[in-house]
This record gives C-alpha cells, sequence and structure tokens, in this order.
C-alpha cells in the first residue's frame, strides 16, 4: 500500500511555472502585472519541492492569470495610444486646411 502511495507521488509532475510567459509579457507589455506574474512563477517550484503541491498549482494558476492580465493590458495601451495619436493627427489637419467643424 505505501509503495502505491509513493509511486503515485513520484509520477505527479509539477505543474508549469510560465516564468518565459511571465518575462516576455513584463518586457512587452505591462510591468506592473508582469512582475506580478514572476513572483508567483517563481514560487511554484519551490511549493512543489517542499511538498505543497495544491500551493504550487496555485501559484501556476496564478502566474498564467497575471502574466495574460500584463499582456492584455499592454495591447489594450497600445491601441489606445494608437487611437489618441490617430485622432490628433486626424483633427490636427482640420485646423490645418482651415476647415470648420
Amino acid at each position: 500500500m505505501n509503495e502505491q502511495i509513493l509511486q503515485t507521488q513520484q509520477q505527479e509532475t509539477p505543474p508549469p511555472n510560465y516564468l518565459a510567459f511571465a518575462i516576455i509579457s513584463t518586457i512587452l507589455c505591462c510591468q506592473l502585472f508582469g512582475i506580478i506574474s514572476i513572483v508567483y512563477a517563481a514560487s511554484v517550484n519551490t511549493k512543489w519541492m517542499s511538498g505543497d503541491k495544491e500551493g504550487a498549482r496555485r501559484a501556476s494558476r496564478n502566474a498564467k492569470t497575471w502574466a495574460i492580465v500584463a499582456a492584455i493590458s499592454g495591447v489594450s495601451i497600445l491601441i489606445i495610444t494608437g487611437l489618441v495619436f490617430a485622432f490628433t493627427a486626424f483633427f490636427a489637419n482640420f485646423g490645418a486646411t482651415g476647415i470648420n467643424m
């Protein structure tokens, strides 16, 4: 019986830590949320090795969630910035050509 439990524990693999995704989203997208993701990602393997399997799974989910939030917020900021520049250029042309609104 104890052998079965030991074999089951040895066969389990740790959850993914999403560290690469966290680092990429931090560098390319949003630093604040990316750093939160890196902190969670860094704790996955430590928790797994110390025997806190559920804590490792929770940290893995949190790392993934915050990396996605960082990526989405970074893309959103780029889109909003692009729209602001586009509208500014569009309305600046109206003033330059003398067209009244």
